[in-house]
């Protein structure tokens, strides 16, 4: 079944490749992005585009109103987890009275599905294992610790008006459509290093002393495309009373290593990373049980690492050397 959505931070890396694949399906899309960190570029010229900030309750319930919209995909987020440790008040702000002031919104608007954009970081340091959503969550830095309030924020209303909602908990997001969709930001290694590998330069590996095989971290890497996928196919649940937390990931863990590894063998010359120490809040290793959503939503990811990186590289080769 099609619906008509508003894609906050649509402009945003991920939220531009759900709104595509959206649209792909048939459903109408409105985008909300302040652009403060989204690039208009991504937006189709077709779509309707609304600069705002998800802060501004009037701005988010117009745009659900006067587009007659019946759902909302919420992507608009601060996530860098160093940024988080430095700056939590901020983090708290944007990511929590931002979920809030969206489902106020809602209620306004009388709009009662929502997808949100959670995270593997609500779990914390895991032991290595592959981690199901009934794990316990200890987020080890405020990062997450906002993601995992906002799925307690849609819980409990959920509880108290029935709204409809299932959590996303993305695991390491990667790889591009196309160029024009693609990462272009500092947060997530993929990006950072195919950007240092174009000008000539050493990625940067943080901390080979973890407790893993090769002494860095192990994180389970999920192709953008198999992510956008999962959000259209999630919709579905939605159809009836909901509350839903998902794991999206591949359920196999690559080390920091291995990825760097893989990024020499696609992009065809040396890659020597230089080791630095381990950043604030990063556990040693992250990978998802996919069960629940394989049950849930018949969905798995398609694409492996070598698909994620060459993707990534493909598109990195078209932009400028600065990402810009």
């Amino acid at each position: 079944m099609t619906g008509r959505w508003l894609v906050t931070g649509g402009a945003g890396y991920i939220g531009a490749h759900t709104a595509r694949a959206l649209r792909a399906r048939g459903d109408a899309v409105v985008v909300l992005d302040d652009l403060t960190a989204g690039i208009v570029e991504r937006v189709d010229d077709d779509v309707p585009l609304v600069r705002a900030s998800v802060l501004d309750e009037d701005a988010v319930a117009a745009a659900l109103t006067e587009h007659d919209l019946d759902g909302i995909m919420h992507f608009a987020a601060r996530k860098s987890v160093p940024e988080s440790v430095a700056r939590p008040l901020h983090y708290w702000h944007e990511n929590v009275e931002g979920l809030r002031t969206v489902l106020a919104a809602c209620a306004r608007a009388g709009v009662e599905r929502v997808v949100y954009s959670s995270s593997a970081a609500v779990y914390g340091a895991t032991t290595g294992a592959a981690v199901a959503e009934d794990a316990p969550c200890a987020p080890v830095n405020p990062y997450g610790t906002t993601k995992l309030v906002g799925e307690w924020l849609l819980a409990d209303v959920h509880r108290a008006t029935g709204l409809r909602y299932v959590a996303l908990r993305y695991f390491n997001v990667a790889g591009a459509h196309d160029a024009r969709l693609a990462d272009r930001g500092r947060g997530n290694l993929v990006p950072i290093a195919l950007d240092a590998v174009v000008r000539g330069e050493a990625p940067t590996v943080f901390g080979t002393d973890y407790d893993t095989p090769d002494g860095s971290c192990v994180r389970d890497f999920v192709h953008v495309d198999d992510l956008a996928d999962a959000h259209v196919t999630a919709t579905a649940l939605l159809d009836a009373p909901c509350a839903e937390t998902l794991n999206v990931g591949v359920g196999r863990g690559y080390s920091v290593l291995e990825v760097m590894a893989t990024i020499a063998r696609v992009a065809g010359r040396p890659v020597e990373p230089v080791v630095a120490g381990r950043r604030p809040g990063d556990p040693a290793a992250v990978v998802a049980d996919v069960t629940r959503i394989r049950e849930r939503l018949g969905w798995r990811a398609r694409h492996d690492l070598d698909d994620i990186v060459t993707s990534a590289w493909d598109a990195r080769v078209t932009l400028p050397a600065s990402g810009s």
